[in-house]
């Protein structure tokens, strides 16, 4: 082999980690895609359906109970219940708008396993009890080594006890974002997370912590973008991922739309 083609070559490997740092921005359906016929928020059907249209993940929100049990709804009060104060079997009785009863985790997560192209972006709810958070904490852990579905599962934490909590029982391997807010990229990085998942209220007042978070080598959620203008605008910021209630127009969205810069703000 010549010099010259020596190095052609080397060219063409030291390219490959540019190339594939520029993927596209990917969708996440909040709380499920919920907004569809026969769906609910953070229903069993909104994982299924995130999964029929192509969704990168679908997002849910887990609850401890006070009796130990782990379910899968948004609110700190549903239909008069407060989740982490009422007993297991009182928020089992209650049902969301399609019929289904609240899932639990155990059940939830064995819808997940029957979707396999689809990631998991898992919300452990704080509480007001930091032992509880590590409780809670601890039982996902088990529930996603039993149903075997680790290593397509985002963990996102407002708290930053939980954060830590899941650090120690994930050193590597599972990815864990941050979600309050309030601190900086280079300061998510030093505690050995994974990435930034802050609001469209926060990242349009911080754009330039888009390309920190790439700098530092930690990735970008933003939540939640429903209106095309929004989406564009993050699309363009270089985002890794938008977390949306309209995952369908966003997913018809992304096969259209041509980013106008997004280059500059990915990791290189």
């Amino acid at each position: 082999m010549n010099l010259k083609s020596t190095l052609f070559g080397a060219a063409i490997i030291a390219s490959f980690p540019i190339l594939t740092a520029t993927a596209e921005t990917k969708v996440v359906a909040h709380r499920g895609f919920w907004n569809t016929e026969n769906s609910a928020q953070n229903s069993l059907a909104s994982f299924a359906k995130a999964d029929s249209i192509g969704c990168f993940g679908s997002e849910i929100d887990v609850w401890l109970t006070t009796d130990d049990h782990l379910v899968v709804n948004h609110d700190k009060v549903y239909q008069g219940l407060f989740m982490e104060t009422a007993p297991f079997e009182d928020i089992r009785a209650l049902r969301l708008p399609n019929g289904e009863k609240i899932p639990t985790l155990d059940e939830y997560l064995a819808e997940v396993r029957k979707h396999p192209d689809t990631r998991l972006v898992l919300e452990m709810k704080s509480l007001t009890d930091y032992s509880r958070e590590d409780v809670s904490a601890n039982r996902i852990a088990e529930l996603l080594r039993k149903h075997g579905v680790l290593d397509r599962t985002d963990i996102i934490v407002f708290s930053l006890n939980a954060a830590m909590t899941f650090r120690k029982l994930f050193p590597t391997g599972v990815k864990i974002f941050y979600l309050d807010g309030d601190l900086s990229p280079k300061k998510v990085k030093k505690l050995g997370l994974n990435g930034i998942d802050y609001s469209v209220k926060v990242l349009k007042k911080h754009p330039e912590w888009v390309k920190q978070a790439h700098d530092n080598g930690i990735e970008v959620n933003v939540w939640t973008a429903n209106t095309e203008e929004d989406m564009k605008y993050f699309i363009d910021l270089g985002v890794d991922y938008i977390t949306t209630d309209h995952p369908d127009t966003l997913v018809k969205l992304l096969d259209s739309y041509k980013p106008k810069s997004n280059k500059k703000n990915k990791k290189s």
